[in-house]
């Protein structure tokens, strides 16, 4: 094991983030797709134990709140990662965080959108460093599945 494999199980210790099971597709596609040196999440949801709770159900701006949802985003973050971690054996073989794509399950007027998304960059900065420094993009939707508050994707270069 590299001593990069060290130092983000040893980031992620720090964080107190034990990655989760990676959870089954709900629908028909893939969790996540290699292809040359890129891997690509499917978006995940903030699921907890395999579950969405209470917590994370609803609209940001009306059920969810901006703290709330910003914790739904660093949950369904951590979501990502556990796919990344099956995909590749360990996470020391990123290299690079390349893009997120945050969806806000949000009420019409709702503009916090960039600070709930903080909640899944903010965790990949902690996680690798400037190496998890990444572009994004950030939309508010009408609805997503399961009601969930947010939902995560990413694409990430490895070696």
């Amino acid at each position: 094991m590299s001593s990069q494999a060290r130092m983000i199980e040893a980031r992620l210790r720090d964080l107190g983030i034990v990655l989760p099971a990676a959870v089954a597709p709900i629908a028909n596609y893939v969790p996540f797709v290699r292809t040359g040196s890129l891997l690509v999440i499917s978006g995940q949801l903030p699921l907890e134990d395999g579950k969405l709770t209470d917590q994370h159900k609803g609209k940001l701006g009306k059920e969810v709140f901006n703290e709330a949802g910003q914790q739904a985003a660093r949950l369904a973050a951590i979501n990502v990662l556990a796919q990344a971690q099956v995909a590749l054996g360990d996470l020391d073989r990123v290299r690079r965080v390349v893009r997120l794509g945050g969806f806000i399950n949000a009420t019409p007027g709702f503009t916090a959108l960039a600070a709930v998304m903080n909640g899944a960059s903010d965790l990949m900065v902690q996680v690798f460093g400037d190496h998890g420094r990444h572009a994004r993009t950030t939309v508010g939707v009408a609805e997503l599945p399961m009601d969930a508050s947010v939902e995560v994707e990413a694409m990430f270069e490895f070696e």
